[in-house]
């Protein structure tokens, strides 16, 4: 049909003006929402965009306008509670404050820190705004990533510690919570099952147990490392529930508490009448643990809206102060602690009547 595009191509800004009888500058105008179009001219360029299915190229206008209304996010997985909170929280912040989110999982054949810059560059590729990465300190160094320069970013769960802003909860502050609650209800010292060390998070947590310790003059025990994992908490768990001076236990997340727990109860030393435990996290099941589960919570949600106020000021060039932003933490008293069980009464060697 003369004067319809070719089919075999993309519908052009030049294929529209031919079809709705206007100029490309015309064209322009509407694709780009002026109101510099009378309405009629308006009306017929949208119908000649719909019968052409013509889509204006969003990088070209972008480029124009600065801004591409998107943010391109990094993770490495979505297994874990953190991730998939934190993902959530930034989905919703972003739709309220009108930008698009293009998730990319870090691909894990490659080392960290080259998975981490692949997927940067894609989404360089792709046009966004600004980049979030979730992802913890020893897993990559910001250093080494490679941001495209004048790229507004923020690492999430980082502790990178660098003058790039960067998103993490207050791990001494819970911590520092949970082993003073312990303190509180009249236990003698507080054990410990630490995440792995290599985790920025787990070793915040391990110091700030064992500074609350040291400060209040009391006994430090030795540490026992998990790996996150229930499984790891229940194998620990079985090896603490043989030594009878133990009261109290301060697990540095939910899954291991919830493993200890269970260890205790096979050892037949009760919760919270014997031995009581704190986790960290608040994971949702954690109100459904038996006893309920004491426990540290922190907003993984509000990490990842934070991260997008701080990605989103510095694209419409607000200042952002770098180094970290800290998402507060609460202590959650539930069932699983409670006051110090009183000490076997010392047997008498008094001699009957």
């Amino acid at each position: 049909m003369p004067g319809s595009p070719d089919r075999s191509r993309s519908v052009s800004l030049q294929d529209v003006a031919r079809h709705a009888g206007v100029s490309g500058q015309t064209v322009s105008r509407v694709a780009n929402n002026s109101e510099r179009v009378a309405a009629p001219t308006r009306d017929r360029v949208l119908a000649a965009m719909s019968a052409l299915g013509y889509r204006p190229n969003v990088a070209a206008r972008a480029l124009r306008r600065g801004s591409f209304g998107s943010i391109g996010v990094v993770v490495f997985s979505l297994d874990s509670l953190g991730n998939v909170g934190t993902i959530g929280g930034i989905l919703s912040a972003a739709a309220a404050r009108g930008y698009a989110i293009e998730l990319i999982q870090a691909q894990p054949a490659l080392a960290a820190g080259d998975a981490v810059a692949s997927a940067v560059s894609r989404l360089d590729q792709d046009a966004v705004d600004g980049i979030i990465v979730v992802i913890e300190s020893h897993l990559m160094s910001a250093a080494t990533v490679g941001f495209p320069p004048g790229m507004p970013s923020v690492l999430i769960q980082s502790g990178a510690g660098d003058e790039r802003p960067s998103v993490t909860a207050d791990q001494e502050r819970g911590s520092r919570a949970a082993v003073a609650h312990l303190l509180g209800l009249g236990h003698e010292t507080v054990w410990h099952i630490a995440g792995p060390p290599e985790s920025k998070a787990a070793e915040l947590r391990r110091l700030a147990w064992q500074a609350t310790l040291e400060e209040a003059g009391r006994r430090i025990p030795d540490v026992h490392v998990g790996d996150w994992t229930a499984e790891s908490g229940y194998r620990i768990g079985r090896v603490l529930a043989e030594v009878p001076e133990l009261t109290a236990l301060f697990a540095a997340n939910d899954q291991m508490a919830l493993g200890a727990m269970r260890a205790f109860h096979e050892r037949g030393r009760a919760l919270p009448d014997e031995v009581s435990i704190v986790g960290f996290d608040d994971m949702a099941e954690a109100a459904h643990f038996w006893p309920p589960l004491t426990t540290v919570r922190q907003d993984f949600g509000s990490a990842g809206s934070l991260a997008v106020s701080l990605v989103v000021d510095q694209i419409e060039g607000r200042p952002v102060a770098g180094g970290v932003h800290h998402v507060s933490t609460s202590l959650v008293v539930r069932g699983s602690t409670a006051a110090r069980p009183p000490s076997p009464a010392a047997p008498t060697n008094r001699i009957r009547p």
